[in-house]
């Protein structure tokens, strides 16, 4: 069973004003970033509910490309995150959106470098703490808050079961795990969230394994 952290209750440290939409945001930026896995050139986030409306006073665009950069959501950085994206050559920019049934903190972050792009959409729920619910079209649900690995593979027959094999063999306990298919015997991705940190050799022996095309490894962002 998870448990609640205090930040849950009393929040993050942070760069004000708000904890959904900065810290939050924050944390949004910082994930989608570790699941590209690489500088992007290009990024598009857009803003849903609450976000739309009043992201922009609370400095939710500044924090979520801060997070792509890679800063905490204590980092006085976060103010000046869009000059600092432009200088390292990443174009950003917002667009605002509607889609009913969405939480009001929803944000969706498409990252492209060359002819690779990602789609990742996610919410803060509050006390700085984020839900990703999709990426690239599948459905998920995973918080950061945990080391999570994201494989993206072929649905085949003992997939799962070697990957929790080498997991296993490395005393590595799982949390958390959900799968999501496109079809059956098509594309398919793996959410695994972990009770400790998986190890460069544990990720290339997933990553070498028939069928899988890529794997992701999160860490449990910052708190600070």
């Amino acid at each position: 069973m998870r448990f609640k952290d205090v930040f849950s209750i009393i929040g993050p440290c942070m760069v004000g004003p708000s904890s959904s939409h900065t810290a939050g945001a924050v944390r949004l930026g910082q994930t989608a970033g570790a699941i590209f896995g690489e500088w992007p050139e290009q990024a598009t986030i857009v803003l849903y509910g609450s976000f739309a409306d009043t992201g922009r006073g609370h400095g939710t665009d500044l924090a979520m490309v801060a997070g792509l950069m890679g800063f905490n959501p204590d980092d006085d950085r976060i103010r000046e995150a869009l000059a600092l994206a432009e200088e390292a050559g990443v174009r950003v920019r917002f667009r605002t959106a509607r889609r009913a049934g969405l939480h009001p903190n929803t944000a969706t972050i498409i990252l492209k470098r060359g002819e690779r792009e990602d789609h990742i959409t996610g919410c803060s729920v509050g006390g700085g703490n984020i839900e990703i619910t999709s990426v690239n079209r599948f459905e998920v649900k995973f918080t950061a808050n945990y080391p999570t690995l994201l494989i993206f593979h072929d649905d085949r027959p003992s997939m799962i079961a070697e990957i929790t094999d080498i997991l296993g063999k490395a005393g590595i306990n799982i949390g958390y795990m959900e799968v999501d298919r496109m079809s059956r015997n098509g594309d398919a991705l793996t959410v695994l969230e972990l009770d400790q940190a998986v190890g460069k050799d544990e990720i290339g022996r997933i990553a070498k394994l028939p069928n899988v095309r890529r794997v992701c490894a999160i860490p449990p962002f910052g708190k600070a």
